[in-house]
């Protein structure tokens, strides 16, 4: 039901911070820009959004779904642009996995940002964007106090997918959107601080009216309070604010990028 995440919104203590970080160096296009917001423009379907807020931040997770054979070429564009590359304990930068590669690093609010590239994600579906190559947004985290609690609410609502299913970390998943549900008492990799709830509001993308209208039923099954405007739907799950919004990004793209869930 679900194809991708559309929008993330973000608070910030610097407007200017965010675009000479995502504007400058990752050379995201600036799609909006205001005295106390910003938007960039990561892939044609998908936008992050700043609002700068004078409040102390807890760092959020997003990872960027990058083409594997271009993978090595997007980290030393990285580095050239400045960008520091968080190190493992044994000093490298590049994590290989069974299925890819990834590499993390920070912007100036201490988001903990990831390029990951998947050896199983079909090239040549979704044009890369940008500078960095971007697919697609792939993974948000949500730090949570009930994990099992919460995967199991996105299974029933959204019908979404489950992988490496732990106690205290999940993979929630649908379409290309990876939603990662991580418990609070949980440390981020790397950057070894616990995972705390961000500020933050998600959009997620739908194919169509009829998935906005099940969802709806889904929620009032479980007696959740939501707003349905045409194309649009609102709510509250848990701590979070999320919105699925019907957009133009094809329902068939999971699939034809074979992604491991697409077809399950």
């Amino acid at each position: 039901m679900i194809t991708h995440f559309a929008r993330v919104e973000l608070n910030t203590v610097s407007i200017q911070g965010v675009k000479q970080f995502y504007g400058n160096q990752l050379q995201f296009p600036v799609s909006f820009e205001a005295v106390d917001e910003i938007h960039v423009q990561p892939a044609d379907h998908c936008t992050l959004v700043f609002k700068e807020d004078n409040q102390p931040l807890s760092p959020a997770h997003v990872a960027f779904e990058v083409p594997f054979t271009a993978f090595d070429d997007i980290v030393d564009l990285l580095q050239k642009a400045g960008v520091t590359l968080l190190q493992w304990s044994d000093g490298r930068s590049v994590d290989e996995f069974e299925t890819g590669r990834n590499v993390y690093f920070r912007d100036g609010d201490g988001n903990l940002l990831e390029v990951v590239a998947h050896t199983y994600v079909q090239e040549g579906v979704l044009p890369p964007s940008g500078y960095l190559k971007i697919l697609y947004l792939r993974e948000i985290g949500f730090p949570v106090d009930d994990v099992f609690a919460f995967r199991e609410l996105l299974v029933e609502l959204f019908d979404f997918k489950l992988d490496n299913v732990e106690d205290n970390f999940t993979f929630a998943i649908g379409g290309t959107a990876h939603v990662v549900v991580v418990s609070k008492k949980r440390k981020w990799l790397l950057i070894a601080m616990t995972a705390l709830k961000s500020a933050m509001n998600v959009r997620f993308g739908a194919p169509s009216v009829q998935v906005l209208n099940k969802i709806s039923n889904n929620l009032d099954d479980k007696h959740i309070p939501y707003t349905l405007e045409k194309d649009r739907l609102h709510f509250q799950l848990g701590e979070y604010n999320l919105h699925i919004q019907v957009t133009a990004f094809p329902e068939n793209i999971p699939a034809l990028l074979q992604l491991p869930n697409a077809s399950k």
